[in-house]
């Protein structure tokens, strides 16, 4: 016996009018301002947009086809059921379903807005006479021409997906059976060899006696707010797993940096022994973004003869690239100056390695080598600021030797310098990350961190160690903004 869960319930009383205007206005307020967005987001898409963005426009997506549905929702809650009132007993029975006279003509503003309508019909079976009523939006949801008729219940499989057919005849059975109510999605493959996702809900209508008379369904073409929500995981899928991707580089950039800069984060004195030594001390300054993890490098290294080696540089790029790169270049460098290699040598060696190199990119360096027995620095660069030395309270920046920025060009010559140093001199190392870019194309980063630097002589003058002239600049520069990493390398003359 079906069940008698309909057959004695009232239904509420329908919404004034008056509501139901003032939320669909608000609801075409809130569609324009979506679209607004939308188009916004349009005009500044580009083919090679990242995930993020191409998720947050599938939220747009799916948003815009919430709203549609909730639009085509509210017009026929202010329009009515449509017409076509079931025949025989179950008309004028406590607890049916109401069937209101034809409902008034179309919206204007409903039929301006496309298809907000169209998406949803509904139908009705009536079991007693074997006839079906559907609207005119079914016909058009299921592709169907209204001259052709609605399909009967046991015709309703024929334009069903074959996967789907099990669960339609499941949902059907249980309303027709045991008066359970439809809620549930299907497929359905169009004339035109289209698919179409449809959602259902419905219940049965009962008889005075309890038995089921009829069915009622309301039907929705959920297709396009299906494959919005598809985009939206599939996008947040994408998201998440270059999210993934760019951890993992930036743990492993971070490693490598890690791995070849010099440990040492105190004061060092080189050479080890003998009056003459350099105090050093150095520190990488990281971005304003962590995720950011450059090229820039520091080192100093004392080579068998007992010279040392300073240097600093930068390659261009971020992330693994940079820092592999980074890591190609020292190496190389630190070879060369064992062997014995002059700074302006050294330079080009290192230009044609990144001329030839797989993953091409630019780099800027200095390289220096002091003698601790004459106290003479020989030094080169290749498009990298000049070191400033710092002498009796006062500072200047070396006159650089010639040397463009390596992999620029091939079979590039660089010469070097020589200048003496003094007890007690400062010699400041810094790659050009130290000030942040500036927008103006006139604007010059690398001298503007020259000037601030320079302007540190009366403090450099009253700092006792090298390590305290570190913290200096750290103070100075430590807070910026940077769009770039940054290294420091001091070294003062010991007496």
């Amino acid at each position: 016996m079906p069940s008698h869960l309909f057959a004695d319930h009232h239904h509420a009383q329908p919404p004034e009018r008056g509501a139901v205007d003032a939320l669909i206005s608000q609801a075409r307020r809130l569609r324009g301002s979506l679209d607004a967005v939308r188009r916004e987001a349009a005009a500044e898409g580009h083919p090679d947009e990242d995930a993020r963005l191409r998720w947050q426009r599938a939220l747009c997506d799916l948003a815009v086809h919430h709203l549609d549905d909730l639009g085509g929702h509210l017009d026929q809650l202010r329009e009515g059921l449509p017409a076509g009132p079931v025949e025989g007993p179950v008309e004028g029975v406590d607890g049916f379903l109401p069937h209101p006279a034809a409902p008034p003509g179309p919206d204007p503003e409903a039929q301006a807005r496309g298809s907000l309508l169209t998406r949803v019909g509904s139908a009705e079976w009536n079991l007693l006479t074997d006839e079906a009523s559907w609207s005119e939006e079914l016909f058009g949801i299921f592709g169907r021409e209204p001259a052709d008729g609605p399909l009967t219940l046991d015709e309703l499989p024929s334009l069903i997906f074959a996967d789907d057919q099990p669960l339609v005849t499941a949902m059907v059975t249980d309303c027709l059976v045991d008066g359970k109510p439809i809620d549930g999605e299907f497929r359905i493959v169009r004339s035109d060899t289209s698919v179409r996702t449809v959602h259902m809900v419905g219940e049965p209508v009962l008889d005075a006696d309890g038995s089921t008379a009829c069915m009622w369904a309301v039907l929705r073409d959920v297709s396009e707010l299906r494959r919005s929500q598809r985009a939206v995981r599939e996008t947040r899928d994408s998201l998440q797993r270059q999210r993934h991707i760019a951890q993992t580089e930036h743990r492993l950039a971070v490693e490598l940096q890690e791995a070849v800069l010099p440990p040492w984060r105190g004061s060092l004195r080189f050479p080890h022994g003998g009056p003459v030594a350099l105090d050093l001390a150095a520190r990488y300054l990281p971005s304003g973004s962590s995720a950011l993890v450059g090229g820039d490098w520091y080192d100093a290294l004392q080579l068998p003869d007992g010279r040392t080696l300073l240097s600093a540089g930068d390659l261009t790029g971020h992330g693994v690239t940079a820092t592999s790169g980074m890591a190609m270049l020292l190496g190389a460098l630190r070879g060369m100056a064992v062997s014995g290699q002059e700074p302006g040598p050294m330079m080009g060696y290192l230009n044609q390695l990144l001329d030839t190199s797989a993953q091409p990119a630019l780099g800027s360096a200095v390289c220096c080598r002091f003698d601790p027995a004459t106290r003479r620095l020989d030094w080169a660069q290749a498009g990298h600021p000049a070191p400033l030395l710092f002498r009796d309270g006062r500072g200047r920046a070396l006159q650089p030797p010639e040397g463009v920025l390596l992999g620029a060009t091939s079979g590039a010559v660089y010469t070097q310098r020589s200048v003496q140093l003094e007890p007690g001199d400062l010699l400041v190392l810094y790659t050009d990350g130290l000030v942040p870019r500036r927008r103006t194309p006139d604007a010059d980063s690398a001298h503007e961190g020259a000037e601030r630097l320079l302007a540190l002589a009366p403090r450099f003058a009253a700092a006792r160690s090298a390590q305290d002239s570190v913290r200096i600049v750290v103070e100075e520069f430590g807070n910026a903004e940077r769009e770039d990493d940054a290294c420091v390398l001091i070294a003062q003359v010991g007496e």
